[in-house]
């Protein structure tokens, strides 16, 4: 690998425990969301938006295709928080972990810039990124979708063989690798699909590895 890597983090579940608290805060509101703009009862709203979610990659994205949905609205409805330093879960030891890691550190993520700005900052690591990337700046094109890649690599000037994406998203990385990245998943689910290069169980795990990614 060059010597001057630069690491493309997700956020949701790779630098953080979304699934406790957040996740589930989020899907309830996407769902009612639903309900209110598209008149839906609340079984086929919860229904609907997990169909769009699996299908593009994120709920908004189908809410734009097929309903006209003003993105920025939708964005900042679903991602109210009034206690959200009481519900991000992370691992204390990251500062240090990240602040040692060799490299530019761009967050890359599907959700919205403020959410993910705000918790970066409850982390207390958002000032060791150079930049946050939300959907706002993927021009509302989530992962794994290439245009979102692509957009990333070409605005910044990145060449995507120094790069390195680290996803909870195994089809996350499957686009990453096409591009010529070199790909990390983050998580303690079973298998190690062909196009990821090194599989770690915690983000805490990374410095670790980093002899398998060249480094």
């Amino acid at each position: 690998m060059p010597s001057s890597p630069v690491w493309l983090f997700d956020l949701d579940n790779t630098l953080h425990d979304a699934s406790p608290h957040i996740f589930p805060h989020i899907n309830r509101s996407m769902t009612a969301y639903l309900e209110r703009h598209l008149g839906l009862a609340p079984e086929a709203a919860s229904a609907l938006r997990t169909h769009y979610w699996r299908r593009y990659g994120a709920t908004l994205l189908g809410l734009m295709r097929h309903h006209g949905t003003d993105p920025d609205h939708f964005l900042v409805e679903t991602h109210r928080f009034e206690r959200l330093h009481e519900m991000v879960v992370f691992e204390r030891a990251l500062h240090a972990m990240l602040r040692r890691l060799p490299g530019r550190k761009i967050v890359f993520s599907n959700a919205p810039r403020h959410y993910a700005e705000a918790v970066l900052e409850i982390m207390g690591i958002r000032r060791l990124f150079e930049e946050v990337v939300g959907i706002e700046g993927l021009g509302y094109q989530p992962k794994p979708g290439i245009h979102a890649y692509r957009r990333l690599l070409h605005e910044r000037r990145l060449n995507p063989a120094r790069c390195v994406m680290l996803e909870d998203s195994a089809a996350n990385l499957r686009t990453a690798k096409r591009l010529g990245m070199r790909t990390v998943l983050v998580g303690r689910g079973p298998g190690k699909p062909a196009y990821v290069d090194v599989k770690i169980a915690s983000i805490l795990d990374l410095r670790s590895q980093l002899g398998r990614l060249g480094r």
